[in-house]
């Protein structure tokens, strides 16, 4: 690892990204609460932007730790997480609402988990 600085940086982005994902995600029932109004679309936008800067921080974790960090903590998907990234910002206007909804609901808890441990991991 080269830059142990710049590292734990881009883990404290990805941690305040999924901070505010699931903040903006917990009054969210059910995809309709995304697709049913203009708020939740703003939401589901909000929500998108921020996956985008995790899969964006993950892919750079990725080249400043030369793929030795993110296979220390098996218990996540990073691929997925990490090609997320790519299918929002490629796919913009197909966005799988219940896609979105199912990550939140069931993946963000335990990446934010692995990414607050990989910070105090680094920090000891």
């Amino acid at each position: 690892m080269n830059d142990p600085a710049l590292i734990l940086q881009t883990l404290e982005e990805i941690s305040i990204a999924a901070r505010r994902i699931r903040e903006r995600f917990q009054s969210v029932r059910s995809v309709s609460d995304f697709t049913d109004s203009e708020a939740g679309i703003e939401k589901l936008d909000g929500i998108c932007m921020q996956l985008i800067a995790i899969g964006e921080n993950l892919k750079q974790l990725d080249k400043l730790t030369h793929s030795s960090l993110l296979h220390q903590y098996p218990e996540i998907d990073w691929k997925g997480a990490k090609g997320l990234r790519d299918v929002i910002s490629h796919r913009y206007f197909r966005i799988d609402a219940e896609q979105i909804f199912f990550v939140c609901r069931h993946n963000l808890r335990p990446l934010h988990e692995a990414v607050l441990k990989m910070i105090s991991d680094l920090k000891k």
